[in-house]
């Protein structure tokens, strides 16, 4: 099998998991190698997420590295496993790597927690609401272009009306729900579409109000999945000119953290959904 020359985020994180466990066991590549049958170079591939790896090696690297946490081993496994290509490779020329990342890893998360200071989270949008974004963001877009990223985001929803759905949690700020985002009325529908949402019973929403006392974050929107066992949750993080994602242990841990601060701050789900029905007879 040919290397792949642009490997997803989840193959390069099956990859970087690989190396930790050989790293902490104090394992060198070469040895690494050589215990599953094949050469450093290789090993190298494996490790940057470039070349597809076998149960079998997995489990023998894991062993022979006193890896004994069985439910990360077969996680690691399960991330082996996958060959076939998700939905999400049809919007490969249209919607960027990074894009195709996120949907590849909603689709995979366990449970999906947001935070949302000036927009509304992807997962709850309206198709009124995101065409009037991509228009406004990106002018130039053509109907063509704008019509594909509509329905890649809208596939992207479908992690919520699954059986089950994915646990989803939002949280989201007042200010966001606030901006007429289309105008008036495409304002107004989204926020009925929030609120029609959140009576699935895998959707839970929060309003972090404008009078709430122990918040300063507003520069903290995040999205943070979990994977099946700790090891493999990663956040994603909004930058000037993308959404990136983290999985290092210590940055893991410290957006779990500033998520529980927002969540401690937000009003409880009956009281949010009252203070989104106040907002929509005021726009």
């Amino acid at each position: 099998m040919p290397p792949r020359t642009t490997p997803t985020a989840r193959q390069e994180r099956l990859g970087a998991e690989l190396r930790k466990i050989r790293e902490r066991a104090g394992v060198t590549a070469r040895a690494a190698a050589a215990l599953l049958g094949t050469n450093p170079i290789q090993q190298s591939a494996y490790e940057a997420g470039r070349s597809g790896i076998s149960e079998d090696r997995v489990r023998r690297l894991a062993a022979h590295c006193a890896c004994d946490d069985a439910a990360y081993v077969d996680a690691l496994v399960s991330m082996a496993n996958e060959r076939g290509k998700g939905w999400w490779e049809a919007y490969r020329d249209i919607v960027a790597p990074q894009g195709l990342d996120l949907a590849e890893c909603e689709h995979h998360a366990t449970r999906i927690r947001t935070f949302q200071v000036a927009h509304i989270p992807g997962l709850l949008q309206s198709e009124d609401h995101m065409r009037a974004m991509f228009s406004y963001t990106s002018p130039a877009m053509t109907k063509r272009d704008l019509d594909a990223f509509v329905a890649f985001r809208l596939k992207r929803q479908q992690v919520l009306a699954g059986s089950p759905g994915t646990p989803y949690e939002a949280i989201i700020h007042e200010a966001a729900l606030r901006i007429r985002v289309g105008g008036r009325d495409t304002a107004q529908a989204q926020l009925r579409q929030i609120l029609e949402r959140s009576e699935l019973a895998n959707v839970t929403v929060h309003v972090l109000p404008f009078d709430a006392e122990d918040f300063a974050g507003t520069g903290y929107s995040m999205l943070y999945l979990h994977g099946p066992v700790p090891q493999l949750d990663t956040a994603q993080i909004d930058t000037a000119h993308r959404g990136e994602l983290f999985d290092a242990e210590s940055r893991l841990k410290q957006y779990q953290q500033r998520y529980e601060r927002v969540a401690a701050a937000a009003l409880p789900p009956a009281e949010s959904r009252d203070l989104i029905n106040r907002i929509a007879r005021e726009l």
